[in-house]
């Protein structure tokens, strides 16, 4: 199979590298927990919208953050940039991919599932305008009732994308023949993170929120240590639109809840308590 490069090619065509029969069974799963845990439990709410209980978890500092519909190319990439990673694998190890392909896709199939155990009991939401300058802009508004913010799935999907091919990378003794891919999978998980802001679908609240989901998904995978270095990576574009004491200060604030949420779930079997006890506290 031809090499396949994470950095570039088409949606498409990645998704083309990856149409085989052995993986098949896995996309079903996947694609179910998608249609249920995200536009099921979504469509629901809005039809019936005196059943759901929905948190506003806008912060102050998200008003520092400007609105840049030029990121919108950035966050609608996060299902794109998995497709191709997984396309770049299956591109360097050819059917030796497909086992770590059809665990990394399952994945993302209990992410959702994992997510809609905060979701079910309490939805969250932010202020965002309504702007349709973007063909983007356009797809959000008609398809994402803007429920689901904590935790974001988002940042959850690219956080295990470049954890992942790092993983599988190391496994094969590759990591430093692809050393470039790697970075550039961390830089366009922190980029996808950053968009979700930018173009106003989150708030920072639920950037430490969906880390902590993370951890507490797999601990090794993506531990306290790995997050806080995540964090740290935010916003270090020299051309970065917020000004530089705002970044400060929302590093701060989103490294300081991930750790109140890592310390609040520590001893508690349900993972996602914490979530739920800030959603039913949490006053803008």
């Amino acid at each position: 199979m031809k090499k396949f490069s994470i950095t570039r090619g088409g949606f498409l065509r990645a998704l083309f590298a990856l149409v085989r029969r052995p993986l098949w069974g896995v996309y079903i799963f996947t694609i179910k927990s998608i249609l249920y845990n995200f536009f099921y439990l979504q469509y629901k709410a809005v039809l019936f919208p005196r059943r759901a209980k929905v948190t506003r978890v806008d912060h102050p500092l998200d008003e520092d953050i400007p609105f840049l519909p030029s990121w919108i190319n950035v966050y609608m990439d996060f299902s794109p940039f998995w497709v191709r990673s997984q396309a770049f694998l299956a591109g360097i190890l050819g059917k030796a991919a497909d086992p770590h392909i059809a665990g990394f896709v399952r994945c993302i199939g209990e992410l959702y599932a994992f997510a809609a155990g905060v979701y079910r009991r309490n939805f969250s939401t932010t202020r965002r305008p309504f702007y349709l300058g973007r063909p983007g802009f356009v797809s959000i508004h008609i398809f994402d009732p803007h429920l689901m913010c904590v935790p974001s799935l988002h940042v959850m999907a690219v956080v295990l994308t470049y954890t992942k091919i790092r993983q599988v990378l190391s496994e094969f003794g590759m990591e430093k023949e692809y050393a470039a891919e790697i970075e550039y999978a961390r830089k366009r998980a922190l980029d996808i993170t950053g968009s979700i802001l930018y173009v106003k679908q989150h708030s920072i609240n639920c950037i430490s929120a969906s880390l902590y989901a993370m951890t507490r998904y797999d601990a090794k995978l993506f531990p306290v240590n790995e997050a806080r270095d995540f964090v740290d990576g935010l916003f270090m574009d020299t051309d970065c639109a917020i000004p530089a004491l705002a970044r400060v200060a929302i590093k701060r604030h989103i490294l300081e809840l991930y750790n109140g949420f890592v310390d609040a779930g520590a001893d508690g079997e349900n993972w996602g308590q914490p979530l739920l006890d800030f959603l039913k506290k949490y006053k803008e």
